[in-house]
C-alpha cells in the first residue's frame, strides 16, 4: 500500500537527514516513529503474513537511510557497497520484524522494553562478528553535537542509542493519537512536557562541559597530511621517496621540543612492505634512524604494510595466514611503526578490518567451500593479520599513545582498551583518500570526536587526503587541514 510505502521512506529520509556531519540530530527523536506506526498498523491489519510485509517495509525505509548516508563506500568497492548497504539494511528489518511478533504475544509496554534491548544487544553484537559494519549505530548521530552528549564519557555511545529509542517510542503515542483524532493541536500539546526527555540530557551535558578541566600537560605533535592519491599516485613512490617527503613537508615545524610525528596509515607501502623477519637490514632502515637522530626527543609513528613468512605447513600456521604456491603462508598486516632513536622500535597491527577489503569473513568454513573466490570479488587479495592486544606507544619522556588505524576510531569499547592500557592521548592515523570528496572521511572524523569525549583523552589525527585534526578532550576539534580532492 503506498500508504505503508509513505510511512516506511519517512523514516528512512527522516534518520538519514539527521546524520552527520550534514545532518539535524534533533530529527533522530522523531525518525522511526513512522516505522513504528507502519508495524502497529499491519500488525492489526487484513495481511496474511504480517511478518513478511513488516520485514519488507521496513527494509525499503532502512534501505533509503543506509543508501544516502554510506552510498560513498562505492569509491573503494562496489561489491563493498551493495553488500554492506543491503546487509545493513535487513539487519534492521529483522529487527522490527521481531518487534511486530512481539506485539502479538507482549504487552504493548513490555514489546517496547524488549525493542530497545534488542536493538542495543544487537548494536553491541555488529561491533564483534566478522560482518560488523557499525557505522549507523544511532549514539553516532550525535557526532557533532558535543555539546549535547558530554554524558558519553559515563555511557558510550549506547546511552545516545538508548536516548533515541525512547524519544521515538514515546512520540509514538502522540503520533497514535493524532492519528486518531486528526488534531495536530492537541497532539502538539500533549508531547510538549516530553521534550524535558530532550532537555535533560542536553542540560547534564552542558553543565559536564563547564566543569570538566581539560589536562595541563602539554604535548607537541605535528600530523602529516601528504594529499596523495591512492589510486594513481601514491603507489609509484619509494619509501626513501616518502621519507624524503616527510622531511621536506614537516621541517619548518620539527623542533627539539617535538614529541611526536605522526604519519597517515599505510604511507610507507612500497612493494610487498616491511619482512618483519629481517626489516631492519637494509639502507631504508638506515636512513630511518638517520631521520630520528636528527631529533633525539621525536617518535615518528608511522603506517606501514608488513607481513610474516612461514615455512611450508600442512596446518595453518596463524588464523589469517595466506598460501603460498610453493607450500609456505605468510601473514600480511595493515601495521603502525613507533621510530625513535636509540630506542627500540615499536608496532601495532590494525585489527579492527574492513570486511571483504582486508578480510575475509570466516575465512576457516568459507575458504574451503568457496576458495578465493568471495575473497577476490570483495577487492582485496589476502586477509590481514590482526592481535589480541591493543598496543600503546611510550616514547623516551613517558608519553604514551594509542596508534589508531582508521576503520578502529568507530569501534568505542575498542578504543577504550587503549586507554586502559595506559594511552594519554589517541593518536588515529588514517587514509580516507579511497572515498573522494564525500560524506565518508568528515563522518569519520566527526566519530572520532566521540571517542574523545568517551575517553576523554585529546586525539591528533593524521589522515592522507582526508581531514587531519586535533580534537581536545572535549570532543572539540581544535585545529584542523582542508580536505584535498583527490582519488575518485
Amino acid at each position: 500500500m503506498k500508504r505503508y510505502l509513505a510511512l516506511s521512506l519517512s523514516s528512512g529520509f527522516l534518520l538519514a537527514m539527521a546524520w552527520p556531519t550534514y545532518g539535524l540530530a534533533f530529527l533522530s527523536f522523531f525518525g522511526l516513529i513512522p516505522m513504528l506506526y507502519l508495524v502497529e498498523e499491519i500488525n492489526t491489519s487484513s495481511y496474511k503474513r504480517k511478518g513478511l510485509a513488516v520485514f519488507i517495509y521496513s527494509y525499503l525505509g532502512f534501505f533509503l537511510w543506509n543508501i544516502i548516508t554510506t552510498w560513498w563506500i562505492y569509491n573503494s568497492t562496489v561489491f563493498g557497497a551493495a553488500f554492506a548497504i543491503s546487509c545493513n539494511s535487513s539487519f534492521y528489518a529483522v529487527i522490527f520484524t521481531v518487534y511486530r511478533w512481539s506485539l502479538k504475544r507482549l504487552p504493548r509496554i513490555t514489546s517496547q522494553l524488549f525493542l530497545i534491548s534488542f536493538w542495543m544487544a544487537f548494536e553491541k553484537f555488529h561491533l564483534n562478528w566478522d560482518f560488523s559494519w557499525p557505522w549507523l549505530n544511532l549514539g553516532n548521530v550525535f557526532s557533532e553535537y558535543v555539546l549535547w552528549i558530554q554524558w558519553y564519557e559515563y555511557t558510550g555511545a549506547f546511552g545516545g542509542t538508548l536516548w533515541v529509542l525512547l524519544l521515538n517510542l514515546i512520540g509514538l503515542k502522540w503520533y497514535r493519537l493524532y492519528q486518531r483524532e486528526k488534531d495536530i493541536k492537541t497532539a502538539i500539546k500533549g508531547y510538549l512536557p516530553n521534550l524535558l526527555w530532550i532537555g535533560i540530557p542536553i542540560g547534564i551535558s552542558l553543565l559536564l562541559y563547564q566543569t570538566h578541566e581539560l589536562s595541563s600537560k602539554q604535548v607537541e605533535v605535528i600530523v602529516l597530511q601528504p594529499n596523495l592519491d591512492p589510486y594513481l599516485e601514491k603507489y609509484q613512490l619509494t619509501n626513501e621517496q616518502l621519507l624524503k617527503m616527510t622531511e621536506e613537508i614537516s621541517q619548518d615545524y620539527l623542533s627539539s621540543s617535538t614529541d611526536y610525528l605522526l604519519t597517515p596509515e599505510g604511507f610507507l607501502d612500497e612493494g610487498t612492505g616491511f619482512n618483519l623477519n629481517n626489516y631492519k637490514v637494509g639502507p631504508f632502515y638506515l636512513a630511518l634512524k638517520r631521520f630520528s637522530a636528527k631529533y633525539p626527543r621525536l617518535s615518528l609513528v608511522t603506517g606501514a604494510q608488513s607481513y610474516r613468512l612461514y615455512p611450508p605447513s600442512k596446518e595453518l600456521p596463524s588464523p589469517t595466514a595466506n598460501a603460498i604456491q610453493s607450500g609456505g603462508w605468510y601473514d600480511v598486516y595493515n601495521s603502525v611503526f613507533q621510530f625513535e632513536n636509540e630506542q627500540a622500535d615499536q608496532l601495532y597491527h590494525k585489527s579492527k578490518l574492513v570486511v571483504g577489503v582486508e578480510y575475509m569473513p570466516y575465512k576457516a568454513v568459507l575458504t574451503p567451500l568457496t576458495g578465493e573466490f568471495l575473497l577476490d570479488f570483495g577487492g582485496t587479495i589476502a586477509t590481514r593479520g590482526v592481535q589480541k592486544y591493543r598496543t600503546i606507544f611510550e616514547n623516551s619522556n613517558g608519553i604514551k599513545t594509542a596508534p589508531v588505524v582508521c576503520y578502529e576510531s568507530i569501534y568505542g569499547a575498542y578504543t577504550t582498551e587503549y586507554v586502559r592500557n595506559g594511552a594519554q592521548f589517541l593518536s588515529i592515523v588514517t587514509n580516507d583518500a579511497w572515498w573522494g570528496n564525500t560524506q565518508g572521511h568528515q563522518q569519520l572524523l566527526s566519530y572520532a570526536r566521540i571517542r574523545a569525549i568517551e575517553n576523554r583523552r585529546a586525539v591528533a589525527r593524521s589522515a592522507n587526503t582526508g581531514i587531519s585534526a586535533f580534537i581536545n578532550a572535549r570532543g572539540e576539534i581544535t585545529q584542523q587541514l582542508p580536505m584535498v580532492n583527490k582519488g575518485r
